[in-house]
């Protein structure tokens, strides 16, 4: 899972195996794979930057929740 914050201002925690798509519109918007979508404050690079350090670590054996998104 990823760390993520709300356009609102809250923090959560996404799985990153839900995402389908990330865009800018110009707001960074995430469509998961069930065509729901959310709105947050990152970048579509920082998005995308942290799926990878978070597929990364799972790969590696590294991955600690309290860590993710990090």
């Amino acid at each position: 899972m990823i760390c993520l914050t709300h356009f609102k201002g809250n923090s959560f925690y996404l799985n990153a195996e839900l995402i389908k798509s990330v865009e800018a519109t110009p707001d960074t918007v995430i469509t998961l794979v069930d065509e729901s979508k959310i709105v947050v404050r990152e970048s579509p690079a920082e998005v995308a930057r942290r799926v990878i350090e978070y597929r990364h670590a799972v790969l590696t054996g590294r991955y600690e929740p309290s860590s993710a998104g990090a």
